[in-house]
């Protein structure tokens, strides 16, 4: 082969993939086709190039070059949008779509800038476990196509397929496997051409191939640096860029420092060298890399485990009303939707008049209105009159999750376990560098070969990531454990709340009392059919305890409801067939507080609703209250470890009752409007506590978003509100107690963990710099403490559930 014809493989700056003969270059940056060209050239247009030194790896995709005109252009058809967009008005249209070319954290950090590509685009958060990107654009500025087009031309095209996908596994990179074999083949050879420095009685031998035997380990020890190792070389370098020490650094000087003594010793005669310690560590820590992703991906709680809490839905039948769970919905289902409450599928009008507040999906809370047969989409709210909805499209809990966990109604992030572990990680890298210089410094006149030894391996078993795995795992899988009780928490963040919480404030109607058990009694004017219908209709409209108590004991309603309110706190109003009708406190009807009462007024364990038609005072409906099973026992237990306190909207008259079952320390406040509660829990928290609300998720919404947990009770799970933290089944309220401790007992694993990983790091760093390790070792015992941790923390919180019964 003559010299002309040899051919230096050059990179592409973008993709990784060879480039030409003749490469394309741009900047002095070569390039393997006119795509990747552009693509660069559009990230450099806008400030993006950052996107090439995040990644391990060579970020970019390469890009076709042929490109089929108009094969978006389907993309512009009304039926083709309808399908594929979640949401659609003027001013905000979202989509979820799935990149399978998703690889890496460049990836994410491109997909999560695509407003600077194009103005248009308002949001895009990737979902990188199941590849998927979460858009929002403004159809008056781009079109879908347009956002399509541009993903495609930086080299992540939709999969677009207009029939409902599963999730499709991902197999991950072949990259590691190749690189590992490679790894596995050298260090073997080298280990081979090793044996006689390791064997005395083959002096002889040493001294006649000693020489050319290190040369074939050089020459087998050059691809394992520059392609085995890169990945720990790429991630360094893409640190220092970020001017961050990430533990990629201490480990590539090592490396380094191992190659190149070695390289050293085998040039100029003087030794051996290290190079089956180099190859060897090499492998190991692939190996370790390999098994440490393989683990956390067999042990990680499901992250959108979310997805399966049931919200529940009014489904209506020939047999009547009935909840069911948003999961068994099927298209064609009618649904019943009342004041408040989310639609939870894209559905279309069929009676009522719609006021859809679609804050939970734009942010914006102006209502819009909806007439019989417009479709309505998922995520938004009802306000005003219930709506009867027929199911156009299967229910996607994941999309309800999205909305659950909007960034509008995220509370403001306080310092957590895993902000300190992070921040401990930081100074745990520079700690390592210092002890790895003391290392050299205290070897160095004693013994060489030692000191390189010591060096290298005090670089190498050094492991802060096991301190960053400790709070996701532990946490995470408490949530598991939580969602087996009907016990849903937002976020890992909020277990770790709930431990640390101090103060417990509870909502009376529909928290502390069961309504669904409590006798009903009318006094007052006797109510002809037509009235108890018109009230029947107004009160059906609404999702509070005592409004659907009622629903149940009234005749049937066959009457629309029209100009419908409910004002939280207070009380409904509507008209029906021409009367006009109030529902509510006294006040809010035009009631005096004693203008129902007869010889009951004694009894203290009742709630009172009062009527009012055409602005007459009709009488009242009084409730005989029923407290929740094991609530005595319940406020004993947590008495003992809280402040507790109660805000209930009702007047006093139960004081004596919730005194004894609260005790004489707890404080309890009637009439409370939903301002008044939000106001006590923010002056707690700004007195130091750390605050829990419980209430029903309609009424408290604002108090539920004030406390640093909140907690909707519910019975149908159907006040599905962003306000609220977690949702709690009422059948599981007896297990409030054991879910508190189990917070604190997750709180303590992570604590354990911590100190478990310290243990391991100090007696690691204290054996190798005495030169206890060789290097090899050092490599296999670093991805065994992040495992060592990863076990630990899910076991330990699996044993304690266990313990919990939970």
């Amino acid at each position: 082969m003559t010299a002309a014809h040899i051919h230096t493989h050059t990179a592409c700056t973008h993709c990784g993939d060879d480039c030409p003969e003749q490469p394309i270059v741009l900047h002095d940056k070569p390039f393997c086709c006119q795509g990747c060209k552009a693509v660069y050239e559009l990230l450099e247009a806008n400030n993006l190039c950052n996107y090439y030194s995040i990644s391990e790896e060579h970020p970019g995709q390469k890009i076709k070059e042929v490109e089929l005109p108009g094969r978006f252009d389907y993309l512009d058809e009304e039926s083709v949008q309808a399908q594929l967009l979640s949401f659609r008005s003027d001013k905000l249209a979202r989509l979820t779509l799935t990149l399978p070319q998703m690889h890496c954290a460049s990836c994410i950090y491109l997909l999560e800038n695509l407003y600077k590509l194009n103005p248009g685009v308002s949001e895009s958060r990737v979902n990188f476990l199941r590849k998927e990107i979460s858009l929002s654009y403004v159809p008056s500025e781009t079109s879908l196509k347009e956002v399509v087009k541009l993903l495609a031309a930086l080299g992540y095209e939709p999969q677009i397929t207009l029939a409902e996908l599963g999730a499709q596994p991902n197999h991950g990179s072949r990259a590691i496997y190749y690189k590992l074999g490679l790894a596995g083949f050298c260090f073997g050879n080298v280990m081979l051409l090793a044996f006689p420095d390791y064997l005395s009685f083959t002096d002889e031998l040493a001294r006649e191939f000693g020489r050319f035997f290190g040369y074939i380990s050089l020459l087998l020890s050059v691809p394992v640096l520059l392609y085995s190792a890169q990945d720990f070389y790429r991630s360094a370098w893409a640190g220092i860029r970020q001017r961050y020490i990430n533990l990629d650094f201490p480990i590539s000087l090592g490396l380094t420092a191992l190659f190149g003594v070695s390289t050293y010793e085998v040039l100029s005669g003087t030794g051996a060298g290290y190079l089956d310690s180099f190859t060897g560590l090499v492998f190991f820590m692939l190996i370790g890399k390999w098994v440490q992703q393989r683990t956390y991906d067999a042990l990680r709680f499901d992250r959108d485990f979310t997805s399966y809490f049931p919200v529940a839905v009014t489904l209506l039948t020939k047999d009547g009303e009935k909840s069911v769970s948003v999961k068994d919905l099927q298209v064609g289902h009618r649904i019943l939707v009342r004041n408040q409450e989310v639609i939870p599928a894209d559905a279309m009008l069929m009676r009522g008049t719609g006021q859809i507040d679609y804050s939970f999906v734009s942010g914006e809370s102006v209502p819009v209105a909806k007439v019989a047969g417009e479709v309505v989409y998922a995520g938004g709210r009802q306000v005003g009159e219930a709506v009867e909805l027929e199911v156009v499209r299967e229910v996607s809990q994941g999309y309800l999750t999205q909305l659950w966990n909007n960034p509008t109604f995220q509370k403001a992030e306080k310092q957590t376990l895993e902000t300190y572990a992070n921040k401990v990680g930081r100074y745990f890298v520079a700690a390592t560098l210092l002890i790895a210089a003391g290392a050299v410094a205290y070897w160095l006149p004693r013994d060489q070969q030692m000191m390189w030894r010591a060096f290298t391996s005090v670089l190498v078993i050094a492991c802060p990531c096991a301190l960053s795995l400790a709070t996701p795992f532990a946490l995470g899988s408490a949530l598991t454990a939580f969602g087996r009780r009907k016990f849903y928490l937002k976020n890992s963040a909020v277990a770790e709340t709930l431990g640390r919480a101090t103060t417990i404030v509870f909502d009376k109607t529909g928290t502390l009392t069961d309504v669904k058990q409590s006798a009903v009694e009318y006094l007052g004017p006797a109510l002809t059919l037509r009235e108890q219908q018109a009230v029947a209709a107004v009160v059906r409209q609404s999702t509070h305890p005592l409004s659907q108590r009622l629903a149940q004991e009234l005749p049937h309603s066959p009457f629309a409801v029209a100009d419908f309110v409910e004002v939280p706190g207070q009380g409904l109003r509507g008209t029906v067939d021409g009367l006009s009708v109030k529902v509510g406190a006294a006040a809010f009807v035009g009631a005096s507080p004693t203008a129902a009462h007869t010889s009951e007024t004694s009894d203290n364990m009742q709630s009172r609703v009062y009527v009012s038609l055409n602005n007459d005072l009709g009488g009242c409906y009084i409730f005989r209250n029923v407290y929740r099973q094991n609530l005595r026992e319940v406020l004993a237990d947590l008495g003992t470890r809280y402040r507790l306190a109660v805000l209930s909207g009702d007047n006093d008259t139960e004081q004596e009752r919730l005194r004894e079952l609260f005790g004489p320390k707890a404080e309890l406040r009637f009439r409370q409007t939903p301002q008044n509660k939000l106001d006590y829990i923010a002056e707690l928290k700004r007195q130091g506590d750390t605050v829990i609300m419980i209430g029903d998720g309609l009424n408290d919404a604002g108090a539920l978003q004030q406390a640093d947990a909140g907690i909707a009770l519910t019975h149908t799970l159907s006040n599905f509100s962003p306000a609220c933290d977690a949702i709690l089944d009422a059948s599981s309220f007896g297990q409030l107690n054991t879910f508190l401790k189990f917070t604190q007992d997750c709180l303590q694993v992570v604590l354990a963990t911590f100190v478990l990983s310290f243990i391991y790091n100090g007696i690691g760093l204290g054996l190798a710099v005495q030169g206890k390790f060789t290097p090899i070792v050092s490599a296999i015992l670093m991805p065994i403490s992040s495992l060592s941790v990863m076990l630990f923390a899910t076991l330990l919180v699996r044993l304690a559930a266990y313990q919990r019964k939970l």
